[in-house]
């Protein structure tokens, strides 16, 4: 069927025209977006062809549907996948005539009438909206959630939802019935087309079967298994998500301390992530251990290239005192890590390390949080275990501050609480929950992991990853 890839992002383009337009496609399309809209009716007709020839090719090389805005004749002239008409636009019934039974025409419809209206002239898709009010049309008609539902029992075709929709409402949208949102300014105006487009895209999982979300962890292995790689891909998998792995270096250790790092050479990390982002393609990147400068700058180079959310946990002393970011790397990482971590999730030494400022209380932590944001990191969590008192995290997404308090737990068995905590937090963005809530979620996971832990060992114990996963699939299962 034609349209039975109309799922997850569909971007609309802005006024942006030439370089700045193939610049921002480019990153929108690394970042996930499945449908693009041309949009360039008022310009003169050689540029209309020219630019909409140029994302012909981008969107063929990403394997996205091409559509046109309003002009079929274009839309056949450049070999588009289809068209978009409004509702004041040449009927269907004509652009049909025109392009044939293979292309793909969609409408923009306000009422569950003219849904229904579209689907029996012969649309593949319909739009409605505006959903929420929006800056790019000031006078557009607010439907609502409700009549989008009802828009969605009324019709069997993909239904496209539009107009106000961001990463925090996503997914009511898509609870309501969307098959597709669609976005102009969320993505085309963000300095990070690419993660803007991967954090909206990545919400569709929510409705996918497990494992939903393909996470890549990049970090040394513990051969206690409490941490890193392996307590990793424990979290990644009892949350649901499908787990991947590049070692960066291999460590004797138990829960009284590393007694020995054995590195894997900078070369051999190289090919192991060109072997998985060549094949699998994760979606959501967490990083720990990475050693040394030369495997920074290789992730760093991988974030870029590919446009994956990555969450960053910037591991650098064991529990026990081992070094594990060597001192040349710490620099690499402010300098070229840090401009492409979508979340940077530091504890408070590791923050007073990579800011220079100390970090003793909460204005403290606001103080690093905001100074890491302006290193490059787009979200940072500041995870305050090292406080007196209770266990405050603060989480500074975009502008808005998150205090997350917990109950301090007296416990010994907290080795392996930063990898397990990053962890959960990259599957639970790669299941589909938007940045806010998977902080939140995560933390809950983690203090019920530590509060559970198991008392293996002489020294810092491993957590409960089992007992955790166990009550936080049963609160997901309640939202």
């Amino acid at each position: 069927m034609k349209n039975r890839h109309f799922r997850g992002l569909y971007l609309i383009t802005d006024d942006s025209r030439g370089d700045q337009l193939q610049a921002k496609l480019v990153a929108a399309l690394k970042g996930g977006t499945r449908i693009v809209q041309y949009r360039g009716k008022h310009l003169p007709e050689d540029v209309r062809h020219r630019e909409a020839r140029m994302v012909h090719s981008l969107c063929k090389q990403a394997g996205a549907l091409f559509i046109v805005n309003d002009d079929p004749h274009l839309a056949l002239a450049c070999q588009a996948d289809g068209v978009h008409l409004g509702q004041q636009d040449m009927h269907i019934a004509e652009a049909r005539a025109l392009l044939g039974p293979d292309k793909i025409i969609g409408t923009s419809n306000r009422t569950v009438e003219q849904a229904v209206n579209s689907q029996k002239a012969g649309a593949d898709y319909v739009a409605a909206g505006s959903v929420y009010p929006t800056g790019s049309k000031q006078d557009a008609v607010h439907i609502g959630l409700d009549v989008l539902h009802d828009i969605r029992q009324a019709v069997d075709i993909p239904l496209v939802a539009i107009g106000g929709i961001n990463r925090d409402n996503t997914s009511e949208v898509i609870h309501a019935g969307a098959d597709a949102i669609a976005l102009i300014s969320a993505v085309m105006a963000d300095p990070s087309p690419a993660l803007a487009a991967r954090e909206i895209s990545l919400q569709f999982n929510r409705r996918a079967p497990v494992p939903h979300g393909r996470v890549l962890t990049v970090a040394g292995s513990d051969s206690g298994g409490g941490a890193g790689i392996q307590a990793d891909l424990k979290t990644i998998t009892l949350l649901g998500g499908y787990g991947m792995s590049v070692i960066t270096a291999l460590t004797a250790q138990n829960t009284c301390g590393v007694q020995n790092i054995y590195p894997v050479p900078a070369s051999f990390v190289g090919e192991q992530l060109a072997a998985v982002l060549g094949d699998l393609q994760p979606e959501v990147v967490k990083t720990g251990m990475l050693l040394d400068a030369a495997i920074v700058r290789l992730v760093a180079q991988a974030l870029k290239d590919h446009g994956l959310l990555a969450v960053v946990d910037p591991v650098m002393i064991a529990k026990g005192g081992a070094s594990l970011l060597r001192d040349e790397a710490t620099k690499v990482c402010r300098e070229h890590l840090l401009p492409h971590t979508y979340l940077l999730t530091p504890n408070l030494p590791e923050a007073e390390q990579l800011t220079g400022l100390p970090v003793h209380t909460e204005a403290d932590m606001e103080k690093a949080a905001r100074r890491l944001q302006q290193l490059g990191a787009r979200h940072v969590l500041l995870k305050g275990g090292h406080l007196e008192g209770e266990a405050v995290d603060l989480l500074l997404d975009g502008n808005t501050l998150h205090r997350l308090p917990a109950k301090r737990i007296d416990s010994r068995n907290t080795h392996g609480t930063g990898c397990t905590s990053s962890a959960a937090i990259a599957a639970l963005l790669a299941g589909g929950h938007p940045l806010p809530q998977a902080v939140a979620l995560a933390k809950e996971f983690i203090t019920e992991a530590i509060r559970t832990a198991p008392d293996l060992g002489a020294g810092h114990g491993p957590v409960n990853h089992f007992a955790a996963a166990k009550y936080l699939m049963n609160t997901i299962e309640g939202l």
